[in-house]
């Protein structure tokens, strides 16, 4: 269920008992173990680690706090150890001004050769951060249309931090810090980050969480970093461990794509993943890259789409949850015929429906599908994008009047529903407010605002 993407268990006070430790780490769920080197002989016992032990894996790079005597050469030993298959990044580098430890611009020169060496073999970095936010970035944002990738490990910043790093394409991780009494600001920015951007570490022996603070760190606690994050996002650790693994496996390529998810739960509701199939082609969706979804893989091919038996088979009882909500990567209407069957099943035993939509059905079906929502749908969320015909076209991948073909079917569908809402995602070029003023005073419906991160 967890991955702790962040444990020197080299370290020696992990020498006398490091079986034990694995094995509590096993006992909570702890699947993978990542081990970040922190200078060339560091990565040597990290690479026996991982060697002895097959759930454990390694990233190998020079630590700031070691780069005093820095040399560009030592790029091509670390090439060599990254080299091995159990090694899944490069790390932990990065810039430290807290301590002396290292002269900042041989820190910044370890740091950027290091990056460097990363993007030319195509492996993601570990960045340790400390007092240098605005150094790193600089750094960082300098490599900007490259292939890298970092997780930001162990983060400390502010929002407006992480929402850079966020926008240049990068990962954010937590370890105990976030349990700590007097971190109630990270732990706003715990609940800024979306989960797919998110890991959980330990940062083992350091950082322990409470209830253990004061005490050695170990993987086992990675658990509570997870209830943590559960916690501030409202939602569940299954959830917090489904996302945040996955998020490992995307970035480290540490474990195993999750199966095709035909249903999948999300904060107390039930979402119905009829179709990946859609008439639009949105440049923000993610439907033709991978369709996973906070872990839940939704890549469903038109083969795999399942008659309704299935589904209700795996809903059950609807009163389990808020809302029984048709919503996948796709256009749910594709599949009217299902969605109305679900729909039926669900009413006639006490639940709440609600369909996400684009509004197109009636064009997908060649007739008006909204009289037939009567008694079946509770809600219509129908995605907006923008007021401007012109812009949602380019946006959607579809012509111009597809946008006259939406606000129809919202008209249309209020005669019917409990409920019609207008969401839009927050791209740049969007202008938010037209789009909340249309929506709420011209056509007099419920709007809702989306976060994009790009």
């Amino acid at each position: 269920m967890f991955v702790d993407t962040h444990a020197h268990l080299f370290y020696p006070n992990f020498k006398d008992d490091l079986d034990d430790v694995l094995s509590r780490a096993k006992e909570e769920k702890v699947d993978y173990i990542l081990i970040p080197a922190t200078d060339i002989k560091t990565a040597i016992d990290v690479i026996a680690l991982t060697e002895k032990y097959d759930f454990l894996f390694g990233a190998v790079g020079v630590h700031p706090h070691d780069s005093k005597d820095w040399d560009k050469f030592w790029t091509e030993e670390i090439k060599k150890i990254a080299a091995n298959e159990k090694i899944k990044a490069i790390g932990e580098i990065g810039l430290d001004y807290y301590y002396d430890f290292s002269p900042v611009e041989k820190q910044k020169q370890a740091f950027r050769d290091q990056i460097e060496l990363a993007i030319e073999l195509n492996m993601p970095i570990i960045v340790h951060t400390r007092e240098s936010d605005d150094d790193i970035y600089e750094i960082i944002n300098s490599y900007k249309g490259t292939n890298l990738k970092a997780q930001f490990h162990c983060f400390s910043g502010n929002k407006e931090q992480a929402k850079r790093l966020l926008d240049l394409g990068h990962y954010i991780s937590f370890t105990g810090n976030i349990t700590f009494k007097k971190e109630d600001e990270l732990r706003e920015v715990v609940k800024y980050i979306p989960l797919n951007r998110l890991m959980i570490e330990t940062d083992s022996p350091f950082l322990t969480p409470v209830p253990h603070r004061g005490k050695r760190n170990e993987s086992a606690y990675v658990k509570l970093v997870a209830e943590q994050i559960a916690k501030i996002h409202n939602i569940s650790i299954e959830e917090v461990g489904r996302a945040t693994s996955y998020n490992a496996y995307k970035f480290f390529g540490i474990g195993e794509k999750p199966k095709v998810s035909f249903t999948y739960q999300l904060n107390g509701n039930l979402y119905i993943n009829i179709t990946n199939r859609c008439n639009a082609d949105c440049y923000f969706c993610e439907r033709e890259v991978e369709a996973v979804l906070k872990g839940y893989n939704l890549s469903m091919k038109k083969s795999e789409e399942p008659s309704a038996d299935v589904y209700i088979k795996e809903i059950g009882n609807p009163k389990k949850y808020n809302e029984i909500i048709f919503c996948g990567y796709g256009e749910p209407t594709i599949r009217w015929d299902v969605v109305k069957d679900i729909s039926k099943y669900v009413k006639d035993n006490g639940g709440q429906t609600r369909l996400n939509t684009d509004g197109h059905g009636n064009v997908i079906n060649k007739k008006d599908i909204t009289p037939e929502m009567k008694g079946l749908i509770d809600i219509v969320s129908i995605s907006l994008n923008s007021t401007d015909p012109g812009q949602y076209s380019k946006i959607m991948g579809i012509k111009t009047d597809m946008f006259y073909e939406m606000k129809d079917f919202v008209l249309k569908s209020k005669q019917y529903v409990k409920e019609v809402v207008l969401t839009i995602v927050n791209v740049p070029e969007v202008d938010i407010e037209r789009a909340r003023n249309f929506t709420e005073e011209e056509l007099g419906i419920t709007f809702r605002e989306r976060p994009y991160f790009g």
